[in-house]
């Protein structure tokens, strides 16, 4: 099990883009959670397979239709959730 926190920014609040990468996050095996910053950038902390955080990483870069990515910053993470699933917050 891998995990990564990344930080996208750009017109990212307000777009659905937390649903939709917890849609994109559930399908690709991923745990976690997607969350708005108050300085207008989402935050994603995801839990899984290291293949399935390379290919949401590729995702975030361009995100749901409404969006415009500027910019997806990732970190290594050493903690994992407890609870299964990923949540929107």
């Amino acid at each position: 099990m891998s995990a990564a926190r990344f930080l996208v920014s750009g017109r990212v609040q307000g777009v659905w883009f937390r649903a939709a990468t917890r849609n994109e996050a559930l399908g690709l095996g991923l745990r976690g959670l997607a969350r708005n910053l108050d300085d207008g950038r989402v935050e994603v902390l995801a839990f899984g397979p290291a293949q399935a955080l390379e290919a949401l990483e590729a995702w975030l870069a361009i995100g749901p239709p409404q969006a415009r990515v500027e910019k997806v910053r990732r970190e290594p993470l050493r903690d994992e959730p407890g609870e299964p699933g990923f949540e929107v917050a």
